[in-house]
């Protein structure tokens, strides 16, 4: 099986400006990305998908490979991530390449690592899914979350079954954003990676800080740390 990483790092930003080459402790937030790719050992190409001549500069100093860059078609605000994929594999289609899978790593899981990689992949094959995404333990129960009238009252705030001490609720998951592993012929063919042959991959929760802001930003280097 032919596997392809793709690491996303359009240019610019709204909520952290330049995130994507922010630096946290000395390397631009997309190098950790490219190293956890690299040392996985799971695919066969590490690619940058980047709208900026100056972003895959970075990208190729750590190991990537950028022999094009994102349209502008495929960068805009619009556009979504899956719609970027699906523009690299047909642009690796042209240069001779096919792949029957896409491992999709966002730059802003920065704490991510080789193994959780390996581990994603290594389910994708075990149970020949169409996808395998990563997820990690919710830090609160849903059960203990709703939403608010305009004048606050918290009449019926609380959920049936919330107030079971914190060991007796069920464990619930969220999507983290860190490993996405797909099968190159679903991403083409499907507008949803989530279907009957879609499986989690478990990650610690230290490993699933999603950087979006500064406190984002200083939590993932108060781990690295």
């Amino acid at each position: 099986m032919r596997n392809i990483a793709v690491i996303p790092a359009r240019s610019g930003s709204k909520g952290l400006k330049d995130k994507n080459i922010k630096l946290l402790r000395g390397k631009p937030l997309l190098a950790y990305a490219i190293e956890a790719a690299l040392q996985s050992g799971t695919c066969d190409r590490v690619h940058v998908s980047t709208d900026s001549e100056a972003y895959a500069k970075i990208a190729r100093e750590y190991g990537a490979e950028v022999p094009f860059l994102r349209s502008g078609e495929f960068s805009s605000d619009t556009a979504s991530t899956w719609d970027a994929m699906r523009f690299v594999l047909r642009e690796y289609g042209k240069l001779g390449e096919t792949f029957d899978a896409v491992t999709v790593l966002q730059p802003t899981s920065p704490l991510r690592t080789a193994d959780d990689v390996r581990g994603a992949c290594r389910l994708f094959a075990e149970r020949r899914a169409d996808s395998v995404i990563s997820v990690c333990e919710a830090e609160h129960s849903p059960l203990w979350c709703n939403t608010l009238p305009e004048d606050g009252c918290l009449h019926g705030f609380v959920r049936e079954g919330a107030a079971a001490p914190r060991q007796g609720l069920p464990v619930y998951y969220r999507l983290n954003g860190a490993v996405y592993v797909v099968r190159a012929r679903v991403l083409e063919a499907r507008g949803s990676l989530y279907g009957e042959r879609s499986y989690a991959y478990i990650m610690d929760k230290r490993h699933s800080v999603d950087i979006d802001d500064e406190t984002d930003f200083a939590m993932a280097e108060f781990f690295l740390r």
